[in-house]
Order: C-alpha cells, then structure tokens, then sequence
C-alpha cells in the first residue's frame, strides 16, 4: 500500500491556479522533496496535504485513506513544520513544547521525558529554559521543528524550514532532518534550494507555475540535462578564433567567448580539460582560472524552464 497518494490535486483561488492537477507518491521511509521557487505552489500542495485547506478537486490518501473525508486517519500520525514561525515569543523554549504536547494529548511525565528526548534532537538543551523571544533566528526554528516532533509522528511535513537563517543553524536543520529519517520519519521537504534536495532527498519533484515539470531520483532528473559539464576559462589573453578551435575537440558541443572568458560544455568535458589547456596555450591564451560545473538540479531547472530558480 503506498504510504501517501496525491492524484490529480487542483486548487484554485478564484481564476488563480495556485495547483494545476499534480499527482505524485510518497513511500513509507523516504524524504521526498518538493522544489521549486517561491510561488510555484509548494505550499498550497502541502497545506491540503495537512488537511488545512480543501482542495478543489482530487484526492490525497493516507495508507489508502481519503484524508477529507477521514480526518484522524493522517492528523494524528501527522507533524507539520510551517515556514512562518508558530511559537510564542514570551514563553520559553521549554513553555512551548510543554504548550504545544498538551495540544496532542500528552501529559504528565510521558510529555516531560518527551520534551527532553526533542530538546536533544534539536540540540537546545542549554537554552530551552530562555524565552523565545530571545532566541536567534535559526533557533526559533529548530524550536519550531521540534514542536512537530513531540507526538512521533510518521509522517513529517517541512515547509522551507531553513528560510532566512544563518548557515550553522541551516546545517543544524538539514542533518536534524537526516537523523529525523534515519530513525524512520518520513518526511515531506519543500524549498526553493536545489542543493537542499541534493543533500537531503531521496527522490524529488520540481514545481513550476503550479504544475510538476519533472520528478525522479537526483540521478534521473540530472540525466534530463544528458550529463553536460560547464567549464568557465577566464583569459588574460584571447583571440576570436578561440571558440573555435575549442569547438572542434571531440567531446565539446559549445564554445562562446564573451570579453575574456570563454564558456565550454558538452558531456563529460572535464575529461577533455586537459585537451582544452593544451588548445588555448598552444596558440597564445594565457589563463588566469578555470571553473568546473557538474550537472546538477539548477541546471534542471534551467534546461526545463529557460530561467534561473530564483529568477
């Protein structure tokens, strides 16, 4: 049985398709990612997943069941990580997952040794008896996190969780999240950061305007862009006949010179880097830097939709 089924999901917000018909699967164990840039309609699709909003038409099952019509089946299994913090920033750290456990149903010393098993987890442990308000941003966050945490959850949904944060507590958050599922969490992860998915993810759906424009393993959707490399040489010399000279190396598809650099790509380029060196110093070109550029989801995103993620 799949563990969650999303099929033919539409919501529209007046003549706004904020989801256009996007079907997809989670299985039991996985972190799967939903990319995208802001607007593409991560959210919305993980809102009716948290049975926050209804949808406009189809159907999200929870080990096969409708989560509109049985509620209980997917909230009480559910933990939801929004991207706007949902703490109160003059109760303490600990306050909060005290305040937020009693919201699940739990009590007394089950709830107490529960919110020391998270504090770990989140590593607050020094700081969970401060108010929040005095907590940086990338610990509100974990705090935020952890909140979710408190009932076991199978099913965890994390909505760009590492937005606006500092890299220490970015890193913190992403292997908090590794750790998450290795302990058997499944997780749903949205974020407009490829390398995200890249470190994180199992397997991955890229959104556009709504729609899922692609989605695999990290292997199968680099493959859209059939292995090409980028290679950027920046000349302190160079001479118009360059790219083609470069162009005619087994191996290289493109070569443009614009001012002094010169952008190369083809598959597998950088097996030929030295070939290409070797073509630009034995006719005068002097380099002062050479940058390699695997294929990675950027370049998905690029290939599939003509435009930079964050553009």
């Amino acid at each position: 049985m799949t563990f969650l089924k999303v099929e033919n999901l539409y919501k529209n917000f007046g003549s706004t398709k904020a989801v256009d018909g996007i079907s997809f699967e989670v299985n039991r164990g996985e972190v799967f990612g939903l990319l995208g840039p802001n607007g593409a309609g991560k959210s919305t699709t993980i809102s009716a997943i948290s049975t926050l909003i209804p949808p406009t038409s189809g159907e999200i099952l929870f080990e096969g069941r409708n989560i509109f019509t049985e509620e209980n089946s997917l909230r009480q299994n559910l933990g939801v990580v929004p991207q706007d913090i949902a703490l109160y920033p003059t109760l303490t750290g600990y306050e909060n997952l005290n305040f937020w456990g009693n919201m699940y149903g739990l009590k007394g010393s089950g709830l107490k040794k529960r919110i020391g098993e998270v504090t770990e987890i989140i590593g607050l442990n020094g700081r969970i008896k401060e108010r929040v308000d005095k907590y940086s941003g990338g610990m509100k966050r974990r705090l935020n996190i952890g909140a979710a945490l408190l009932h076991n959850p199978k099913l965890l949904v994390m909505d760009e969780p590492t937005v606006g944060i500092d890299p220490q507590s970015r890193n913190h958050i992403l292997d908090t999240v590794l750790e998450l599922n290795r302990q058997g969490t499944t997780i749903i992860y949205t974020s407009h950061y490829m390398e995200e998915a890249e470190y994180l993810c199992s397997r991955i759906c890229i959104m556009d305007q709504g729609r899922i424009i692609a989605s695999g393993t990290k292997e199968q959707l680099i493959g859209l862009v059939k292995g090409k490399t980028r290679i950027s040489l920046r000349l302190d010399k160079a001479d118009k006949d360059m790219p083609e000279r470069l162009r005619s190396i087994k191996g290289v598809a493109s070569a443009e010179l614009m001012k002094d650099e010169i952008d190369i790509s083809g598959e597998n380029v950088d097996i030929v880097l030295s070939e290409i060196i070797a073509r630009v110093t034995e006719h005068g070109g002097r380099i002062s830097s050479i940058d390699v550029r695997k294929p990675n989801l950027e370049e998905v995103f690029l290939h599939l939709t003509g435009k930079a993620l964050r553009d």
